[in-house]
């Protein structure tokens, strides 16, 4: 029995014709929401028929709008959005489309830029994707993001859609407030050079039951070396979180841990360094705020 596509929702299937089935076409925004509104009702379901969604001229008409919006310099094609728009936005998707379709895309080797740190002491390596590429990641993270934000707990903030790392520190105040007394602020250093691919993989596939994709994510992994994920790569923030969502899972249940037979309330908070250039965004910070 062949299974209907679990992220359209809203479509409906219909003979017309020559007895042909045809399905309803649902947009972005609707599909993104039908995501997460399963992934929030099925903690445990695997996703799958996701590629054909990422590889759709929707899809990446919308990840090629915000690349351009972050008017990021070129990669190390020297590629640029005006040379694009130039030549025509839509025969440059068109050939991004094919190469994903066809299984020929291999993203190119980032360039690498470094930003001064620590007040000039030190310098932190941001990655620099080619155009196309960050067309393809953010495609990539249109599909993906919705599924894994449902996962994702509430004190985590760093490079969430539409939270800030000054909410995180109104959190922190708010537990201040209520009589909370010790505080542990933890910086994890270098996080994004040192995620393990495997792990990682591991982690996407318990969401994921889809080959294309994880081939996907695959490559833009090994175009990274052999761990890591790119400072400056558009897919980067989602996975970077997806690999923290067992401490965050076991930070939020800290609230109700015991001790010496009291209960001891925590307040726990996750952001990334708001207060650098956004390009400069890189380390993973941890408070937490305990009784």
């Amino acid at each position: 029995m062949e299974r209907s596509d679990p992220a359209v929702c809203a479509g409906s299937n219909n003979k017309e014709g020559k007895g042909e089935m045809t399905k309803t076409p649902i947009s972005l925004q609707d599909l993104r929401r039908s995501l997460y509104v399963k992934a929030k009702a099925e903690p445990t379901w695997r996703f799958w028929g996701l590629y054909v969604h990422v590889c759709k001229m929707e899809t990446l008409r919308e990840a090629y709008q915000m690349a351009k919006s972050n008017d990021g310099a070129p990669g190390i094609d020297g590629v640029t959005f005006e040379a694009i728009e130039e030549s025509g936005v839509e025969s440059f998707l068109k050939q991004v489309r094919d190469e994903l379709v066809s299984n020929t895309y291999r993203p190119m080797r980032a360039r690498k830029k470094e930003i001064p740190k620590d007040g000039g002491k030190k310098v932190r390596v941001l990655s620099i994707p080619a155009i196309r590429d960050r067309v393809v990641q953010g495609a990539l993270k249109l599909i993906l993001e919705p599924i894994f934000e449902a996962d994702f707990q509430s004190g985590s903030y760093g490079y969430r859609p539409k939270r800030t790392a000054h909410e995180a520190v109104n959190r922190v105040a708010q537990a201040i407030v209520e009589q909370k007394t010790r505080v542990i602020d933890i910086d994890l250093r270098a996080y994004f050079d040192n995620i393990q691919h495997y792990l990682l993989l591991e982690k996407v596939a318990r969401r994921i039951d889809d080959g294309a994709v994880m081939g996907l994510i695959k490559t833009i992994l090994r175009a990274t070396g052999k761990k890591g994920v790119p400072q400056g790569g558009v897919i980067s923030p989602v996975l970077s979180n997806i690999y923290l969502t067992e401490v965050d899972r076991m930070l939020e249940k800290a609230n109700e841990t015991t001790r010496n037979g009291r209960y001891t309330q925590v307040q726990y908070a996750r952001f990334a360094d708001d207060c650098a250039p956004r390009a400069q965004r890189a380390e993973e910070g941890l408070m937490c705020v305990t009784a």
